[in-house]
């Protein structure tokens, strides 16, 4: 039952993408453009994965992500087709991680480097910058988990 689903992970590409265009187009490179206490905007690149791992590599992690990348969507879409109609909650997850991944995919193909403009800090302590696929991902996985532990029905 994956074409339901496949609708929200074209979302979060579609938004993905879009933020990521104005985040380019109308940011400063560094420059951090206060939202709230707390929340700036601020454009910045990542050649690597997740917190900057292996950003500094020497450029073979272009092409390991992006395979890495792949091979994770092609599961996805695998798993997502292969669901049953009453499990809704892993579907959205599913989903969420698909775009998500499929989105900073994009960037990666294209640029060789992934997009990054929200920025969280408290005080002087700065949580990495991502994006709405960083987002998505991470909504996706925390879904994964609840479901996983409490809203599967037992089996007993």
């Amino acid at each position: 039952m994956i074409k339901p689903w496949i609708w929200l992970s074209l979302l979060v590409i579609v938004l993905d993408q879009a933020t990521k265009y104005l985040a380019e187009t109308l940011l400063v490179m560094h420059q951090p453009v206060p939202v709230t206490p707390s929340f700036n905007l601020m454009l910045t690149y990542n050649t690597g994965a997740a917190f900057s791992f292996l950003a500094d590599a020497g450029g073979w992690q272009r092409w390991f992500f992006l395979g890495l990348g792949a091979l994770v969507s092609i599961g996805l879409v695998i798993w997502l087709a292969r669901l049953k109609p009453q499990e809704k909650w892993l579907a959205v997850a599913l989903a969420l991680i698909l775009g998500g991944a499929i989105g900073n995919l994009i960037d990666r193909a294209w640029l060789g480097q992934v997009i990054d403009f929200i920025q969280l800090y408290y005080d002087r302590w700065y949580w990495p910058a991502f994006n709405i696929a960083d987002s998505a991902i991470t909504i996706g996985a925390v879904l994964l988990v609840v479901e996983s532990l409490w809203l599967r029905p037992s089996k007993t």
